[in-house]
């Protein structure tokens, strides 16, 4: 549960969830466009809140291309143990 924490706190903070990116150093604003949750508070935002869909299909394809990353790392990852 620590390890989560350690991983979610800083991706939490360097997000969009509670300033806006327009507002970040420049070097933070490099890590919340690589950052997914970004795009994930972006979407929640856009769908539950303003009602704005203009970016959904940009913060769902950045969420999907995290994920396909993640997932052939992981991938990478479990081989190298089982062998």
């Amino acid at each position: 549960m620590g390890l989560g924490q350690a991983l979610i706190m800083p991706l939490f903070f360097a997000s969009n969830a509670l300033y806006p990116v327009d507002m970040m150093p420049s070097a933070l604003q490099l890590f919340a466009l690589l950052n997914p949750l970004t795009y994930s508070v972006d979407a929640i935002r856009g769908l539950m809140i303003s009602g704005e869909l203009n970016n959904l299909a940009i913060d769902l394809l950045a969420i999907l291309a995290f994920d396909v990353v993640v997932f052939v790392l992981a991938s990478l990852s479990f081989r190298k143990i089982i062998e």
